[in-house]
């Protein structure tokens, strides 16, 4: 156990798929760590992997050195700051001076926004939103996307080095809201690539393996192939191969390209891709796809290919 993990107190809001893992491995490292969710659920599985467990997300946050949210979108972050229930909010629960870690993934200007709130009410703040999926949470290998001051940054690196393999000062407040955005829209447009190009390559008769074998090794090259492949073999331990059980799944990242598109509205961005990917992925979530991993879009462009079903949301 480091010093700084015996020292410092953790308030962990949100115990789900990925806050659930994340507030277990700070647990493991030996930070002390009250967690909140409103699902019963997720507070059984929390406290079995020896987080304490608190009746409201104030009490978690009360005395705490580090609050961290992990929760659905911007709206729920502000609830949980100002809070209306037992106890208040976050904000007014933690000690002077603590540091808020935003998790989540939520609109940049949200971020801007949360941040402020912190600030106003004398703490620190990050926006730290994550990539790796629900694996990475578990293997602490996640990426964290880092908005907010280089002496905020610092002061939360050992907590960032537990639950994550890659952490990256993006820049000021909202940096890393704005890094993940943009990350997101590059997956969301590359798996729809490669999804469409394993879907010609059956009708031209290649095999998976071998398109697989000369894609994953030319120009063709992306993580939506060698990682998170949309056909099972290739890559054993993609979605594909359990029945494209997510992973990351395709509401999730419908709702992530819909913040993007909120940003390109808000930036005047031209992005044709960008916003093109938002509408099949919206497509997809609304019609089964929401629970299924998103390489499950392949399922929708081979349907479409033979006439079963369109891609036109409008359809």
């Amino acid at each position: 156990m480091s010093s700084e993990a015996a020292r410092r107190t953790i308030g962990f809001i949100g115990l789900g798929h990925m806050g659930g893992p994340m507030a277990a491995n700070l647990v493991k490292a030996g930070y002390s760590v009250t967690g909140f969710d409103v699902v019963p659920a997720a507070l059984e599985a929390a406290q079995a992997a020896g987080v304490a467990v608190a009746g409201s997300s104030a009490e978690a946050a009360a005395g705490a050195d580090v609050v961290i949210t992990m929760l659905p979108a911007g709206r729920h972050v502000f609830a949980a700051y100002e809070g209306d229930g037992p106890g208040g909010g976050l904000l007014a629960a933690a000690k002077p001076g603590s540091l808020f870690l935003e998790c989540s993934t939520i609109a940049v200007e949200d971020a801007r926004t949360a941040h402020k709130m912190a600030l106003d009410a004398g703490h620190h703040s990050l926006d730290a939103p994550v990539s790796g999926g629900v694996m990475g949470a578990e293997a602490g290998t996640l990426t964290f996307m880092v908005g907010g001051t280089e002496e905020d940054f610092a002061d939360a690196a050992e907590i960032f080095e537990v639950m994550g393999k890659r952490i990256v000062h993006c820049g000021g407040a909202g940096a890393g809201q704005a890094a993940k955005v943009c990350n997101n829209m590059i997956l969301g447009v590359s798996m729809i690539a490669v999804s469409e190009a394993f879907v010609l390559g059956e009708k031209l008769g290649l095999t998976h393996q071998a398109l697989f074998d000369v894609a994953a090794n030319a120009s063709g090259q992306c993580w939506a192939l060698t990682t998170n492949c949309p056909v099972p073999g290739p890559v054993p331990t993609s979605p594909a191969n359990r029945d494209y059980q997510p992973g990351f799944a395709g509401a999730l990242m419908a709702k992530d390209l819909g913040l993007a598109v909120e940003a390109l509205n808000a930036t005047g961005t031209a992005a044709s891709m960008g916003r093109a990917a938002e509408e099949i992925y919206r497509h997809f979530s609304l019609n089964g796809g929401a629970g299924t991993d998103f390489s499950g879009i392949i399922n929708t462009i081979r349907e479409a290919s033979e006439g079963l079903a369109a891609l036109d949301p409008d359809a």
